[in-house]
């Protein structure tokens, strides 16, 4: 995979979480009577630690491939 590829998929939560600002600015819907506000914020963080771990773990693989080699 690419430098570029990987990069986006570091970037693409950051962007959507920080350009959706104006639909987080609100109390409803409610999860487990957590505002969506809280909610949200915490889904972005799971969602970007997942995109991390996917990066690590390709580069990894990539590393490991390129040192067999």
């Amino acid at each position: 995979m690419n430098n570029i590829a990987k990069f986006i998929m570091l970037v693409i939560p950051y962007v959507f979480m920080t350009v959706g600002f104006t639909i987080y600015d609100r109390v409803q819907p409610e999860i487990g009577g957590w505002p969506f506000f809280y909610w949200y914020q915490l889904m972005w963080i799971f969602i970007a630690a997942i995109f991390t771990f996917s990066v690590y773990t390709i580069e990894t693989r990539e590393h490991k491939a390129r040192g067999a080699a």
